[in-house]
């Protein structure tokens, strides 16, 4: 009787072919579940929990204070070597001038947060408050739109006021390259460009947490329409303003006649115009007032023709006058030699005959003026002095044609008065003794 062989194989009922026979894979998960349920029985302890809690804290710590940086420190250099080239890394290196961190910095800072909130959701878990674990986690999700939305706000400020300051820049440098552009004008500039930025920022953030613009529009509309009706003379100013610094026909410190009124210019506004005249005093101008009056602007081209009568007698030589007042202009120091002065005759005076002085002044202004205007009087006086060339003042001869003299004497008669020879009247009556 031949007996039944019972197959060689290896311990534990594993064939000699190395397969696993299902009551090994069965052994297998049973010591798996039974080290599962081991573990999570210590876990379940305190002295399991804390282990937990040491190996959560180590690992976060490590992650967020040498995993991170060096991951961060990696990228940045991969990314810099290759894509951060030219005007990026310009850019890069501008937005680094206006915080007080890195860009690298920043990824690094919210890196490590949020190794920080996994940290303390895992800790939760693990000292079994599960359910404020998934309450927080919820609040976390939920605010993740909020949080975004405040970061692309506190960015776009951020831009915003780099804008401002980098525009202040160009317009500078405009400047510098424009001659005819006015410090003024700068100002000008670079105010509404600042409107205008800050003014498109705010829409933008506005739109981002979702407010509505069209009803702010409208508001904005009907309230131009009021603000409009009631100052239409301070727009009329503000327009006019905005005219004169960009046509420019004076500039501060220019010397101009505006109307009856004439001073310097000390400044200019969107509103008015500040000159200060030669009694001292300052006088405020409405814009819209300067343009829509006749304005004479004495320093635009750098010199100013100034001109003085003068008159000699009848009796002098006309030719002789005029060589000894043109030495006399020309030996004032104030005075330019070109373009030359001249002497022109000018008219028959009453008593004189009447010579036009021309002259002129660089770099024209009152003192200026009035300096040269004394210096020419008083050389053309002493020269003509000199020359025995008088100067008549104003002279009147009273006399009667004899027709008219024949007249008032009969008149007179017949009123029973006597004229005698020398025009005197005097009672012809008797007084009838």
């Amino acid at each position: 009787m031949q007996g039944t062989a019972t197959p060689i194989g290896t311990p534990g009922g594993t064939p000699a072919n190395g397969t696993t026979t299902p009551s090994a894979v069965q052994e297998n998960a049973t010591v798996l579940f039974r080290e599962g349920r081991e573990l999570i029985e210590q876990l379940a302890t305190t002295q399991g929990r804390a282990v937990m809690t040491g190996l959560l804290v180590v690992i976060a710590v490590l992650t967020a204070l040498v995993v991170a940086p060096v991951l961060i420190g990696q990228l940045r250099r991969l990314l810099s070597s290759r894509f951060f080239d030219g005007h990026v890394a310009d850019g890069i290196e501008l937005l680094g001038e206006y915080i007080p961190t890195t860009v690298s910095g920043m990824v690094l800072r919210i890196l490590q947060l949020s190794v920080l909130i996994v940290s303390g959701l895992a800790l939760l878990v693990v000292w079994g408050l599960v359910d404020v674990a998934v309450s927080a986690g919820q609040f976390i999700l939920g605010a993740i739109p909020q949080v975004l939305n405040g970061a692309l706000t506190l960015v776009l400020v951020l831009l915003a006021y780099i804008g401002s300051d980098q525009l202040q820049h160009a317009i500078s440098r405009f400047s510098q390259g424009a001659d005819r552009v006015t410090q003024h004008q700068e100002e000008v500039m670079l105010r509404v460009g600042q409107v205008l930025l800050f003014v498109a920022v705010g829409s933008a953030i506005l739109t981002l947490w979702e407010f509505d613009l069209s009803g702010l529009l409208v508001g904005a509309g009907f309230l131009g329409i009021v603000v409009g009706l009631a100052a239409r003379q301070t727009l009329g100013s503000l327009i006019a303003g905005f005219v004169l610094m960009f046509s420019r026909p004076f500039t501060v410190g220019d010397w101009i006649e505006v109307g009856d009124q004439e001073g310097i210019v000390t400044d200019i506004t969107i509103l008015n115009t500040r000159l200060q005249n030669f009694d001292g005093e300052t006088v405020v101008l409405p814009n819209d007032k300067v343009s829509d009056q006749s304005l004479t602007n004495r320093s635009s081209n750098g010199r100013l023709r100034l001109r003085t009568d003068v008159g000699i007698d009848y009796e002098a030589d006309p030719e002789r006058a005029e060589e000894a007042a043109l030495e006399a202009i020309e030996a004032v120091d104030i005075v330019e030699d070109a373009p030359a002065p001249k002497v022109i005759p000018k008219a028959f005076g009453d008593s004189s005959i009447v010579l036009e002085l021309r002259y002129w002044i660089e770099h024209p202004s009152p003192p200026r003026k009035w300096r040269a205007v004394s210096g020419v009087v008083t050389g053309v006086k002493d020269a003509f002095d000199e020359e025995g060339i008088t100067i008549p003042f104003p002279q009147r001869e009273l006399s009667a044609r004899e027709e008219a003299a024949a007249a008032l004497r009969e008149s007179q008669l017949d009123d029973g008065q006597a004229v005698d020879t020398q025009g005197a009247a005097t009672d012809g009556g008797s007084d009838g003794e």
